[in-house]
């Protein structure tokens, strides 16, 4: 149910559905993913493009997500294969989870860093050492990011 929702939040005019292989089994029942995302008509995830494919498991793990609601989130680089559009619908698919736990991406796109109300880093200094960086990100309102001050700790080299 939530699936379906999801499938078609993230694509407009979309649908998809979960089948279980063996429903005489429900409890040792693979699960196969079906979806059409807008007006194409495929079925099978193995034809659609990586960024459709991507979006689809992005809806699975939320449908999951949503069935089993958590404080906290954690995901790691689950966007770079999104184009300008899916990506887009995926940031307003985490805001709308954001709202409700902490959302943790870790991530190189420029688009999901801007979103954030927290950004963390490593920055690797001349001499080999590593440091942490914190950067406390202010609401739209205002462009400028106030740094936030992290407890001390020895190099790691």
């Amino acid at each position: 149910m939530q699936f379906e929702r999801l499938v078609a939040e993230l694509f407009p005019g979309g649908e998809g559905r979960l089948v279980l292989t063996d429903p005489a089994s429900p409890l040792e029942s693979g699960i196969e993913i079906e979806a059409s995302p807008g007006r194409k008509r495929v079925k099978r995830i193995s034809l659609l493009s990586g960024g459709e494919r991507s979006l689809t498991a992005l809806a699975f793990l939320f449908a999951i997500f949503t069935a089993r609601p958590s404080p906290f989130y954690l995901m790691d680089e689950v966007e770079p294969a999104l184009d300008d559009v899916n990506l887009h619908r995926f940031l307003r698919l985490v805001d709308g989870f954001a709202k409700d736990a902490q959302v943790l991406i870790v991530t190189h796109q420029k688009r999901t860093m801007e979103i954030a109300g927290m950004l963390y880093g490593i920055s690797l200094n001349s001499d080999g050492t590593t440091k942490v960086v914190a950067q406390r990100m202010e609401s739209s309102a205002s462009t400028e990011a106030t740094a936030v001050p992290m407890p001390q700790a020895q190099p790691v080299r």
